[in-house]
C-alpha cells in the first residue's frame, strides 16, 4: 500500500501547524503530510483560497487540510468536500474550499462534519484545526468511509468568495488585487489577453502604468513599470507587469517587494493603463 496523502495549509504561522501534524500521525502514523504553506495572511480567506488554487493540482491525490477562520466558534458549517478527481477537502465553510475543489474535477458531494468520533475527546471553540480537522483528515487517510463524516450539505449551499473580475474601460483595465505572494508579488484579476483588449498589443519593454486609487485610509499610487517576460529583464529594485506562472497578470519587483514598497494588500482595485 502507498502512504496516504495529506496536504495542510493554514495562516497558524510556526507552532500550531506541528500540533495538528502530530494530532494526524498519531491516527494515521504512516501519512505522507505535505505543509503546502503556514503563511498565508492571517485572516485571509482569498489569499487561502488563492495558496490552493496553485498548490493543489500539482498534488497527489489525497486528503487536503486547509484552516484559514476568522469565524471559528461561530455556526459557519466544518465542511468535507468530495471532488471529481477523489480529493477530499476539509476546512471550514467560508468560501476557502471552493476554488480549488471545482479545479479538481468538480464538487461531487460536501457533508457537515459532525462525526463526534472522529475529533478529539475534548473541541474547543479556537483550536478546530486541531480538534476538528486534523483528526478527521487522518481518520479518512486511513479509509474511514467518507459518507461516516456527517449529513450531505448541498453543494449550492455552500460560502462562496466573490470573483473579481477585469473590465476594459476608456483605454484602460480595471482590475483588482487577488493575490500577494510571499515575495511581494501582487497578482491582478485578468489576463495579458485582458490587457491587450484595453490597451492594445504588449510588448516587453511597453511602458505602462498601474494606478491605485486611494482607498481605505491609503493614498492614491502611481505606478510606472514596464511589460517584461522575466524578473531579471529589468534592473534590481525596478518593477515590472508580467504574465505569473498561472497566466494571470503580475506587478513584481526585481529581487523586492512591490507589495511592501506600495502597500498593497488583497482586495485593493487598480487600473493598468499605456504611460
Amino acid at each position: 500500500m502507498t502512504r496516504p496523502v495529506i496536504t495542510f495549509a493554514t495562516d497558524f504561522g510556526p507552532a500550531a501547524p506541528a500540533v495538528c501534524r502530530g494530532v494526524m500521525f498519531g491516527i494515521a502514523p504512516d501519512a505522507n503530510i505535505i505543509d503546502i504553506s503556514h503563511q498565508i495572511p492571517r485572516y485571509s480567506i482569498r489569499d487561502g483560497a488563492g495558496t490552493l488554487v496553485f498548490a493543489l493540482t500539482h498534488m497527489p491525490v489525497g486528503v487536503h487540510v486547509a484552516v484559514v477562520d476568522p469565524g471559528v466558534g461561530t455556526d459557519r458549517l466544518a465542511i468535507a468536500i468530495r471532488t471529481g478527481r477523489g480529493d477530499v477537502l476539509i476546512g471550514p465553510d467560508n468560501g476557502l474550499l471552493v476554488p480549488a475543489a471545482e479545479l479538481l474535477g468538480g464538487i461531487v458531494e460536501v457533508r457537515s462534519i459532525e462525526n463526534r468520533d472522529l475529533m478529539l475527546p475534548v473541541v474547543t471553540s479556537s483550536f478546530h484545526g486541531r480538534d476538528i480537522f486534523a483528526p478527521v483528515a487522518a481518520h479518512l487517510a486511513m479509509g474511514v468511509p467518507f459518507e461516516s463524516v456527517g449529513p450531505l450539505v448541498p453543494a449550492e449551499r455552500l460560502v462562496r468568495l466573490a470573483v473579481p473580475q477585469a473590465a476594459v474601460r476608456d483605454g484602460g483595465l480595471d482590475t483588482e488585487i487577488t493575490h500577494v505572494l510571499i515575495f511581494g508579488n501582487v497578482t491582478f484579476a485578468g489576463t495579458p489577453a485582458d490587457l491587450e483588449a484595453a490597451i492594445g498589443p504588449v510588448r516587453p519593454g511597453r511602458r505602462l502604468a498601474v494606478e491605485f486609487a486611494a482607498d481605505n485610509g491609503r493614498v492614491a499610487v502611481r505606478e510606472e513599470t514596464v511589460w517584461a517576460e522575466t524578473f531579471g529583464a529589468v534592473p534590481l529594485g525596478h518593477s515590472l507587469l508580467m504574465s505569473d506562472s498561472e497566466g494571470c497578470l503580475s506587478l513584481a519587483d526585481n529581487q523586492g517587494n512591490a507589495a511592501e514598497r506600495l502597500g498593497l494588500v488583497v482586495d485593493r482595485p487598480a487600473r493598468i493603463v499605456s504611460a
